[in-house]
C-alpha cells in the first residue's frame, strides 16, 4: 500500500515537470495554473518574470451548488471575466499534475466560453 501511493506520488511529480518545463508565462501572455484538491478548485493567472499573480479565482467565491465540474466551468468563466477587466486576452494553460480531464477541462472550456484564448 505504502509503495502504491510513493509511486503515485512520483509520477504525479514527474507529470508536474514535464508539463512545467514548457510552459512560461509573460505579461502579456500570462499562465493560468490550476490547483485541485478533493474539496476546492483554485485558479491563478502568473506571470512567471516578476514572479507575480495578476488574478486568481476558486470555487469558494461562487455560491452556486451543484456538481464539480459545473462549479469548475463557473470558476473558469469568473477568470476570465476578471481577467479581461485587467486587459488580459490570452493565457498559457498550465494543468500542473492534474490530467485534461474533469474539473481541469471544464476550467478551461469556461475561460475559452468568456473569449479567454488559450
Amino acid at each position: 500500500m505504502i509503495n502504491n501511493l510513493k509511486k503515485n506520488n512520483q509520477l504525479r511529480q514527474r507529470r508536474k515537470k514535464r508539463v512545467r518545463a514548457k510552459i512560461f508565462g509573460t505579461d502579456s501572455r500570462p499562465r493560468l495554473s490550476i490547483f485541485v484538491s478533493n474539496q476546492h478548485l483554485y485558479t491563478q493567472l502568473i506571470n512567471d518574470e516578476k514572479g507575480i499573480t495578476l488574478v486568481s479565482a476558486s470555487d469558494l467565491e461562487i455560491k452556486e451548488k451543484g456538481k464539480k465540474v459545473e462549479i469548475a466551468k463557473a470558476v473558469g468563466k469568473l477568470l476570465a471575466e476578471k481577467a479581461l477587466k485587467k486587459n488580459i486576452k490570452e493565457a498559457v494553460f498550465d494543468r500542473g499534475s492534474s490530467r485534461y480531464h474533469g474539473r481541469v477541462r471544464a476550467v478551461a472550456e469556461g475561460a475559452r466560453q468568456a473569449s479567454l484564448k488559450i
